[in-house]
């Protein structure tokens, strides 16, 4: 299929998959979706820096982006809906591929800088150009997207080629006209906000107000106002005095949808921080603290590890709150801190192979998590490219598998399921036979339709709702 652009990355692919949300029993995803892959998967070689490591849609859907660890950002725009051919009003094509972050030394430290984009944050648009916030361990940018179809010509001090002339040889005047062109997306960086995080940043949060963000790290969170680059405001700050005596990190943050002066940051011991920047400048004390009592049974010498939030969302209304640990996905109530309302289980049946997950690292992956366009749906992802959603009216859930082996145009994503022990099914799969190394850590919802974006290692997949 033909790319919008020129395709420089090798991402844009031919194959098509699908989905639908609605968690009915059996014909849950039909697909229909655009599969995109680096030429190196093509050739079974993967290659680091290829890795996708962030996943978001603007605000509208329209636009889809993409970073890798090799400091790369790739934007998917949706093709115009047509009538002629209505399975495909769900694609994306290329729309623009930039250099986001270059690797770095900091030679004070003696530590290398990874060029890898941990975080993609849309702004809103309010004009013709888009903007986005990108991030790596210690830099945040944020960079102008915009298009231009038409080029000035008939300089009086330059020629075609944009060389000046001798003028000497100039013997009349010309006003410069505009010609069109072909249609040229340009992505260029507009603000760089650095030297304000000495540990590695885990998050960027746009905030309500549009006019500021936050960037949070292992142990602080800055303030910045999107014009000021040289300054920022410490609004959290956890780090002891004796660094021995540090007992948890923090591990993300979020400004609530709606209140711009209330945000969220969660822990590496499982904990959520509710805070308001109204009572005082540095946010030390929060205002609310949600924490579930551990149940002794489940004690174990991983507990610590898997209680670990990875990933912390407001829904659209900010009334709730949505975490993901190694294990569950949890939703909370704003109004009640003692536990979450509701629990679901992503992939209790690894719960007794955490110990060699422990061995392999796997058992420090970072999950993520995402709420639908009206918060009735959670999605987040698992091992063997397997992704779980789940139906918070219904309470059913479904697994499904993003593959390129099981992708046909317009084929049914048929559920999958994962056999404990004892007899397997035939279209079981043993939790032996889980493939680690195919994780699903990325994953993003159209605001307000039923597409979503899974990024399997180097693979980009967009699933859509069934076309009748």
């Amino acid at each position: 299929m033909p790319c919008s652009v020129e395709d420089k990355t090798g991402l844009c692919g031919s194959r098509y998959s699908v989905m639908i949300p609605e968690l009915q029993e059996s014909v849950i995803f039909s697909e229909d979706s655009r599969h995109y892959n680096e030429k190196q998967t093509r050739r079974q070689r993967k290659s680091s820096a290829d890795i996708i490591s962030t996943v978001e849609f603007n605000n509208t859907g329209e636009l889809l982006a993409t970073g890798d660890k090799g400091g790369r950002v790739v934007i998917f725009q949706r093709e115009q809906e047509n009538k002629n051919q209505p399975h495909r009003r769900g694609e994306y094509n290329v729309y623009s591929t930039f250099q986001s972050h270059e690797p770095e030394f900091d030679y004070l430290k003696s530590l290398e800088i990874e060029e890898k984009i941990n975080k993609i944050r849309w702004l809103p648009q309010q004009n013709a150009a888009y903007f986005l916030l990108s991030t790596n361990d210690k830099t945040v940018k944020l960079w102008k997207v915009s298009e231009r179809d038409k080029r000035p010509e008939g300089y009086n001090l330059k020629d075609e080629e944009g060389r000046i002339r001798d003028p000497c040889t100039i013997t009349s005047l010309r006003v410069p006209v505009l010609r069109p062109m072909d249609l040229m997306v340009e992505a260029t960086p507009r603000r760089v906000f650095s030297n304000a995080h000495t540990y590695h940043i885990n998050s960027i949060s746009v905030n309500s107000d549009y006019e500021t963000y936050m960037s949070a790290d292992d142990l602080r969170i800055n303030l910045w106002n999107l014009e000021i680059t040289n300054r920022s405001f410490n609004i959290v700050d956890i780090k002891p005095t004796n660094m021995e005596e540090l007992t948890e990190v923090i591990t993300a943050a979020e400004f609530h949808p709606h209140n711009c002066n209330t945000f969220v940051y969660s822990s590496s011991k499982g904990t959520i921080r509710l805070c308001d920047m109204r009572s005082s400048a540095l946010c030390d004390k929060h205002s609310k603290l949600f924490e579930e009592p551990e149940d002794p049974s489940n004690r174990s010498f991983f507990s610590e590890i898997i209680s670990s939030i990875s990933d912390v969302k407001f829904n659209h209304s900010g009334r709730y709150i949505m975490t993901r640990d190694y294990l569950t996905v949890k939703v909370w109530d704003l109004n009640m801190e003692n536990r979450p309302i509701e629990t679901y289980q992503v992939h209790d049946y690894l719960r007794s192979k955490l110990c060699s997950l422990y061995e392999n690292d796997c058992i420090f992956d970072k999950f993520e998590c995402v709420w639908n366009g009206s918060d009735s749906v959670i999605m987040t992802g698992s091992y063997n490219n397997f992704f779980r959603m789940f139906d918070r009216n219904t309470k059913r859930d479904v697994t499904l598998e993003a593959s390129r082996e099981n992708s046909k145009p317009r084929a049914i994503l048929k559920p999958r399921k994962v056999c404990v022990g004892g007899k397997r099914r035939k279209d079981e799969i043993s939790v032996d036979s889980l493939d680690f190394s195919k994780k699903i850590l990325h994953t993003a919802w159209h605001p307000s339709e039923n597409i979503i974006a899974v990024a399997a290692t180097n693979n980009l997949y967009i699933f859509q709702d069934k076309v009748n």
